[in-house]
């Protein structure tokens, strides 16, 4: 006759943390689905039986009084059902689960939506059409037809699963799994409603209002929590995203908050100098021309750039200036310009400092 405390290597006077970790270790390790072997089995069935008397107080205390220590004794025969390890391995499972809510989160939404440069210097308002999931007006969200509602699942009896037990070696196993006849909500819709098929939802195309802020670029996704499509049985909304294309515009670029732009100076007007208006993205400005300027330069007005996209102040707009050389001229027109030359004494054509072209010289002028 095994003395129980030997089997599982305990003291008499262990705790029943102990006793219970101990049987955890050795029924790890002699499990037949770990390990098959004859000796290993009948090793199990000992210590099994003896963690079913020494977890019990009262079986424990007969024990302790010389009581039946014999392996197939006591605690009612065999060697303890699969159901003990598993709660004593995961805390006491199989139990029935609560049954599904229809009502679930909508799905997030996409939409893409273009601008021109000129919407995002200081941000527009968009009204945006959407073709999405929202709420079926004849049952609101019930998924029932007006004046019925939802059943009891006369199978798993509201609670979404069914249990059903097996026999095994180990004894009999429990599980339990989502109820087929009502697919785990718990109760079924005996009357759907038409309109909707039982969903609470239908499709449809509706108007999105949204002010787009002023400094948005291309790429950039702007969240609108609660737009999206609502959920089944009318859950909540899931979010709406727009992904912003700035368009290309024929005559201004963009850096960061700035922008950029190139102005044509007539070769008189880079000698003597001019004034002149251009028009921006945001009405008409005076621009100085100083005489003597070069092509590359760059001439600077302040504030008439992008809005950032947080706040603050204002970008520039940077206007490179090119002097347009002229390639037809008059005789009267040649004859003044060889005049010029020889009253300026103009140097001839000679190497300068190097330069990566034209572009390069604006570029870096730009960002300088």
């Amino acid at each position: 006759m095994a003395d129980h405390y030997e089997v599982l290597g305990v003291s008499r006077d262990a705790s029943p943390e102990e006793i219970k970790k101990a049987y955890r270790r050795l029924a790890r390790e002699l499990h037949p689905d770990v390990n098959p072997g004859e000796d290993a089995s009948e090793r199990f069935k000992l210590v099994t039986h003896a963690y079913d008397v020494l977890s019990d107080p009262e079986q424990r205390q007969r024990y302790d009084m010389g009581g039946d220590g014999s392996p197939f004794g006591g605690a009612g025969g065999g060697f303890g059902g699969f159901g003990d390890i598993f709660e004593t391995f995961f805390g006491g499972g199989g139990r029935a689960g609560r049954p599904r809510s229809r009502r679930e989160r909508g799905q997030d939404a996409l939409v893409r939506v273009t601008l021109d440069l000129g919407d995002v210097v200081f941000g527009t308002h968009r009204d945006i059409e959407v073709d999405t999931a929202v709420l079926c007006e004849t049952c609101q969200g019930s998924c029932c037809q007006p004046g019925t509602g939802e059943a009891t699942c006369d199978i798993c009896h509201g609670s979404g699963q069914v249990q059903r037990t097996v026999r095994s070696l180990l004894g009999n196993v429990v599980t339990s799994q989502p109820c087929t006849a009502c697919q785990g909500y718990g109760t079924t819709i005996p009357y759907p409603c038409a309109s909707c098929q039982g969903q609470g939802r239908v499709r449809a195309r509706r108007t999105v209002s949204v002010d787009i802020p002023g400094g948005v670029e291309t790429g950039l996704r702007l969240q609108l929590p609660g737009s999206g499509e609502v959920g089944p049985a009318g859950g909540p909304n899931g979010d709406l995203y727009l992904e912003v294309t700035v368009a290309a515009h024929e005559t201004f670029s963009r850096d960061g908050d700035d922008l950029l732009a190139t102005l044509d100076v007539s070769m008189p007007d880079a000698i003597l100098g001019a004034h002149t208006t251009i028009t921006s993205l945001d009405g008409d400005v005076e621009l100085e021309v100083r005489p003597g300027v070069q092509s590359g330069d760059v001439l600077t007005i302040k504030g008439r750039g992008i809005t950032p996209l947080r706040g603050g102040t204002r970008g520039d707009l940077r206007v490179a200036v090119q002097v347009v050389t002229p390639t037809r001229l008059d005789a009267k027109e040649r004859a003044l310009i060889e005049d010029f030359a020889k009253k300026t004494k103009s140097p001839p054509p000679r190497l300068a400092q190097f330069h990566q072209g034209m572009f390069s010289k604006l570029r870096d002028r730009f960002r300088g």
